[in-house]
């Protein structure tokens, strides 16, 4: 995700619609997305939330109100949120964010299915993170 495909779409206009929780993204080939905070936020493309590998994504929940404080430009290529919760490792590419408005009724669709068979829901609050500065959850 480094960087750019050859004659991929560029971003023409980037607004933040702070009151409806989206960024619109207008791209040069004349599509135009609405990309719900949210979404931005549980598909980050963070080792934070992907893990280092298949299978180890994160589940996030609890993101249905985050609200997107900062967004920063990472050279030609990208853009660098930062949410409301504090999670600001995720470096979102041009070709990220339009995939990310161009799927996003799948991509809805696989994060809802994905809380229901982990018995949460988007409201439900993110576990503690456990290990070297945590408490982690007892009992062994």
């Amino acid at each position: 995700m480094a960087g750019l495909k050859a004659g991929a779409p560029t971003p023409q206009a980037l607004t933040v619609h702070e009151q409806s929780r989206v960024l619109e993204v207008g791209f040069s080939d004349g599509a135009t997305f609405r990309i719900p905070f949210e979404l931005m936020r549980v598909y980050s493309p963070s080792a934070e939330v992907q893990g280092h590998g298949p299978g180890q994504e994160v589940l996030q929940t609890g993101k249905r109100n985050v609200a997107l404080v900062n967004l920063e430009p990472v050279g030609n290529y990208a853009v660098k949120p930062t949410f409301s919760d504090g999670h600001d490792s995720g470096i979102f590419t041009w070709d990220y964010l339009y995939e990310l408005g161009q799927k996003q009724d799948a991509l809805w669709a696989q994060y809802t299915e994905r809380l229901a068979a982990a018995g949460a829901d988007r409201d439900t609050p993110m576990a503690p993170k456990g290990g070297a500065g945590g408490h982690a959850c007892g009992g062994h």
